[in-house]
């Protein structure tokens, strides 16, 4: 029997997704963005939350469409493909870089701020004991933190909240000039710096943790489970739509604050101090540091159960000392660096997530879903692949007559061209008949 949710199990359904989306990491792109922006600021904010907030939510209900995560949506794919996607999307939210960066976020808030001169020797210092913790706590697969996961989101959340009116009522610079990277095609260059958050990749695999949600409530009908899913997806963008706008005001609010940045953290614990004095530069290093420190459990953990899972290799306890000793290693090149070298995988990589998401929803209008999945994921992989070459500072001069391959998009027009090929290419599939 399939069983209904009452208002408060959807409300806590859309907090609980909300609080999947929201890293402490996520929160130090907006207020870089708005900050480069300038007077460009609203449209490379509308292209950010695009990217950052709509299409991993669009991710969650296709996902739930499709009756479950990557596995499902992928399923008219070579299953090869479908485990190297899998191993790519926990590479990058693992060892690779996002659970690196939450040691580096934490640094850059929690510890740097306090330092007279913060070196490489500090830096490596702090990342061993950061994800020394980290692994002991991974260990057990997180448990020792859970609860503590769920009461610090709401403290995170409450901070944000409270800075974002001050942001408002009380803002503390003015506005910024704009950078040439947002002259010319703001919009485009914010929808490509929401690849950071990483959130569409994710979105493939927290709708499995969602759907398993429902189904423990009783939630069993899959036009029920999309329906719950879509409502907690709109409680969850209203969410991150809010702490993005306000972060990206901060940014561009900020020009007295700091005279250049490095990075959002910078810039958010400026205003911080500008706003609280030194007491709350010492909550917010302690909310950022703890909200890190349970991310990068989390990622530890499900990075090594993957692995060890597909592989059937080694135990869940030596993936968890490869992993946290991969994070470590990779953290210390720094919270700049990390971000520069991600951005040439993220902008090769992430028109393939979105490609997926596209299939999955055309997916009943297709002919012979087998054939269109295969050439739309093809198509936005080659053309991805394409544009990061060229983030990477290739000489790709050849490529320039490709429509927006100046704007690193090349890919869109193609992948459109293949999803339109795709529904109308192709033999009926005949369904069984039972």
């Amino acid at each position: 029997m399939n069983k209904s949710l009452s208002t408060f199990d959807v409300l806590g359904l859309g907090f609980m997704t909300f609080a999947f989306f929201l890293g402490a990491g996520n929160i130090i792109f907006p207020p870089l963005a708005g900050f480069l922006a300038g007077e460009n600021l609203g449209s490379a904010m509308f292209g950010f939350l695009i990217t950052a907030v709509g299409l991993p939510l669009a991710g969650l209900v296709a996902a739930a469409l499709a009756g479950g995560g990557l596995p499902t949506m992928g399923r008219d794919l070579p299953p090869v493909v479908i485990a190297i996607m899998g191993s790519a999307i926990f590479i990058i939210i693992g060892p690779a870089f996002a659970a690196p960066r939450t040691g580096l976020v934490a640094f850059e808030m929690g510890v740097k701020p306090f330092l007279d001169n913060p070196g490489q020797a500090s830096l490596t210092l702090y990342t061993i004991v950061f994800f020394g913790v980290a692994l002991l706590l991974s260990l057990s697969q997180g448990r020792l933190l859970e609860a503590v996961g769920k009461l610090l989101t709401p403290i995170l959340l409450l901070l944000l909240v409270v800075l974002a009116v001050s942001v408002f009522v009380n803002p503390q610079g003015t506005q910024p000039e704009v950078t040439e990277a947002y002259l010319s095609q703001p919009f485009v260059k914010g929808f490509i710096e929401g690849y950071n958050t990483m959130d569409t990749f994710a979105s493939l695999l927290f709708a499995i943790l969602i759907l398993d949600v429902l189904r423990k409530k009783g939630v069993t009908d899959s036009k029920a489970q999309s329906r719950y899913l879509l409502m907690a997806a709109l409680i969850a963008a209203a969410g991150l739509g809010f702490v993005y706008t306000s972060l990206f005001i901060l940014g561009g609010t900020s020009l007295g604050v700091v005279e250049s940045a490095g990075n959002g953290g910078e810039i958010i614990s400026a205003y911080v101090l500008a706003l609280f004095g030194t007491p709350g530069l010492w909550v917010l290093a302690a909310i950022v540091t703890l909200a890190c420190l349970t991310t990068a459990v989390g990622l530890i953990s499900s990075c090594a159960d993957y692995f060890h899972n597909l592989t059937g290799k080694g135990n869940y306890r030596g993936w968890v000392v490869l992993i946290a000793a991969a994070c470590a290693l990779v953290a210390n090149v720094g919270l700049n660096t990390l971000i520069s070298v991600s951005i040439p995988i993220l902008v090769a990589l992430y028109p393939v997530a979105i490609a997926l998401v596209l299939a999955t929803y055309l997916r009943p209008l297709m002919k012979s879903p087998v054939f269109a999945f295969r050439l739309i994921i093809a198509v936005a992989f080659v053309f991805g692949l394409l544009d990061g070459m060229q983030a990477a500072g290739l000489n790709m001069s050849a490529f320039d007559f490709l429509p927006m391959f100046g704007v690193g998009m090349a890919w869109v027009l193609p992948t459109l061209a293949a999803a339109v090929l795709g529904l109308v290419t192709g033999k009926t599939e005949q369904k069984a008949v039972a």
